[in-house]
């Protein structure tokens, strides 16, 4: 038994050893934020549709506000990254976005609700490109993978702990639930001010460019991104892919409850589950996924995607709906490091912040749009509609993905 605890202290340690303290600063923090903010954002819907009492399509369209707004910070997000730094980029992202989390106690209208989600909208994004851009600063290529890896493992391990708890105090009250999702950002802010180092590359900063960097400073904003087309074309069906996740996450508790009694506490338990799978499973499965072709992982990780939440159609109870959570888990595990490499990689180093921007903002499009589809199919069609709509996205960005490889089987992408 010592033998045993010693190789794993042993394991541990030589992990930590394997990136620098930043890195750690990052997943800690990140372990904090996301353990308060998923106190409140599985519920969300619930809580504007029992506030302000409207039908499940405005509450979606709420979340399409919060989409285009971050689509309006995404043109300063990049380049602001890129020029000023990855540090107070998150703590301003992290600060706005905790004062959101009161406003919304606080909102009593639509109208007042839209405000919220605007301003929310526009500064979380913030965080994610930052600390997307710092991780790729910091990492060596090979080792990417496993570090976007470890990341999930840490906001997981939060959502593990956030939706659990977050279900009960719902119950008893949504203040305190919004009260603690503000603080832990304000935690984040705090770690990164006084203990982070801007990461930002020498040449980036300095305006400077080496031989390689000066066709990419020519042009300070998007063009260089948008005319890139294998990152384009992978953006814009991993845009399809996302609105399945986000349907799943923002839709399931509203269909649980209304249609089939599945509490608060309940939907905790089932988002702690897809939280608890990454934690113990996500470093073991990118090391596997990560010498595969990028973009057959995608295909695959998206075909579980839209089985999983598809199976929700023909669930009834808790059990049930936990097992497509599951099966949809599984996918996430496979596209989310991969698709974080695979954009990482594919930035040249003074342009991650606009890059990592474009990818952030995929996931602006999938909260803007998915929830929209399925409140529309759940108001004019049926409830049931939601699945099918969500299966069917899966499988198109399973095709898309599929199609991709075989055209850019032979690049090296994730040799870079």
């Amino acid at each position: 038994m010592p033998f045993t605890d010693v190789s794993w202290q042993a394991r541990l340690r030589r992990t930590a050893g394997e990136y620098p303290r930043q890195f750690w600063l990052l997943f800690f923090g990140s372990l904090v934020n996301s353990s308060g903010g998923s106190m409140v954002w599985p519920f969300l819907t619930i809580y504007i549709r029992q506030r302000l009492g409207v039908p499940l399509t405005d509450v979606a369209l709420l979340l399409t506000v919060n989409a285009l707004a971050g689509f309006v910070s995404m043109s300063f997000a990049g380049p602001a990254a890129d020029r000023f730094g990855r540090k107070w980029l998150m703590v301003l992202g992290l600060v706005v976005g905790g004062a959101t989390m009161i406003a919304m106690v606080m909102a009593d209208s639509m109208a007042a609700c839209l405000v919220v989600m605007a301003v929310n909208g526009a500064f979380s994004p913030l965080l994610g490109v930052g600390a997307s851009s710092m991780v790729a600063d910091i990492i060596p290529a090979e080792q990417r993978a496993s570090a976007y890896a470890l990341l999930r493992m840490s906001q997981n391990l939060g959502v593990a702990i956030g939706p659990t708890v977050g279900g009960f105090v719902a119950v008893v009250s949504y203040a305190i639930a919004f009260g603690v999702a503000a603080g832990t950002s304000l935690v984040f802010a705090l770690l990164i001010l006084f203990f982070a180092v801007e990461t930002l590359p020498a040449k980036a900063a300095s305006g400077e460019a080496g031989q390689a960097g000066q066709a990419v400073h020519a042009e300070a904003g998007y063009g260089p991104v948008f005319r890139d087309r294998r990152f384009m074309a992978f953006a814009g069906v991993y845009s399809l892919t996302g609105m399945v996740g986000v349907m799943m996450m923002v839709l399931l508790p509203v269909y649980g409850k209304e249609n089939f009694g599945v509490l608060e506490n309940q939907y905790g338990f089932i988002m702690a589950t897809n939280a608890v799978m990454v934690v113990f499973l996500q470093f073991a499965i990118t090391r596997f996924s990560s010498r595969r072709p990028h973009f057959l992982v995608l295909a695959a990780g998206s075909l579980f995607y839209g089985v999983g939440a598809g199976s929700v159609a023909l669930g009834w109870n808790f059990p049930t709906f936990l097992l497509s959570m599951i099966v949809l888990t599984i996918g996430e595990m496979l596209i989310v490091p991969t698709a974080t490499t695979l954009t990482a990689n594919l930035a040249p180093p003074d342009m991650r912040g606009r890059y990592m921007s474009v990818y952030s903002f995929t996931w602006g499009i999938a909260i803007g749009v998915g929830p929209v589809i399925g409140g529309a199919l759940n108001d004019h069609v049926a409830p049931v509609a939601i699945w099918y709509g969500a299966l069917a996205l899966g499988l198109m960005g399973t095709v898309g993905f599929l199609a991709m490889s075989r055209r850019w089987q032979g690049s090296a992408v994730q040799a870079e």
